[in-house]
């Protein structure tokens, strides 16, 4: 237990070398546009895109692709990777996601460990590689518990957000701590929700981060990679 604990925390730190800290999904034009403005809209805009847009498809999407890991199911593996990477709303979020996929496919080898040998195949056969197909292996192969997993999953997500939101607004430090204790208490729920809800419920329908993100593309001056 102490060791899946200790791969789990290394899994969900900012150290992981995959540049999550360079992308705003779109959060920085919701700054520029003067929908986020402060503190109470910047967490109004990080859990409601948590609740309705990553919990109910990449969350469900990480749970699945965990259990075909887990089960050997490359074929299975390849659909939902795909299907991720069609999910993808604007150029900057494809690219996102490759990039990051790419990223943790290039630490997968740099790491060394001959137990992740099948991952490291797996993710060779798939050209371009969406980011949590990595690491749902990455998870699977290392015994993480799902329920674990995702809670993880959410709160690096989360935690991005809210260092975007720290530099975009500008928000204080303590702030940005208020604003992760609020959302760190709704991921629970989220994260068993997102074990129960069948593939055909899944939805990634928010519009307002959909337009957030392909109007960053043109914005004219940004931080952030997306």
């Amino acid at each position: 237990m102490s060791l899946q604990l200790a791969r789990l925390l290394q899994l969900a730190s900012p150290a992981l070398p995959v540049g999550a800290y360079t992308y705003s999904q779109g959060l920085e034009w919701a700054v520029e546009s003067g929908v986020i403005s402060d503190e109470t809209t910047a967490g109004r805009w990080i859990a409601d895109l948590m609740q309705h847009g990553i919990g109910r498809y990449e969350a469900p999407l990480v749970f699945a692709l965990m259990a075909a890991w887990t089960a050997g199911e490359a074929g299975e593996i390849a659909r939902l990777n795909g299907e991720f990477l069609a999910s993808r709303e604007s150029a900057e979020l494809r690219a996102e996601t490759a990039q990051m996929g790419f990223s943790l496919n290039r630490l997968v080898r740099d790491l060394r460990d001959p137990d992740l040998a099948s991952v490291e195949s797996t993710l060779a056969s798939l050209g371009e590689i969406a980011f949590p197909t990595g690491w749902a292996g990455l998870a699977a192969y290392w015994k993480i518990a799902p329920d674990a997993a995702l809670t993880a999953y959410l709160w690096s997500w989360a935690e991005n957000q809210v260092m975007a939101a720290l530099k975009a607004v500008p928000l204080g430090q303590a702030a940005g701590q208020r604003l992760l204790a609020e959302l760190g208490g709704r991921i629970p729920a989220i994260a068993v929700d997102a074990q129960k809800l069948p593939e055909m419920q899944w939805s990634n329908f928010t519009p307002a981060f959909a337009i957030a993100c392909a109007r960053h593309e043109t914005q004219y001056s940004r931080l952030f990679r997306s």
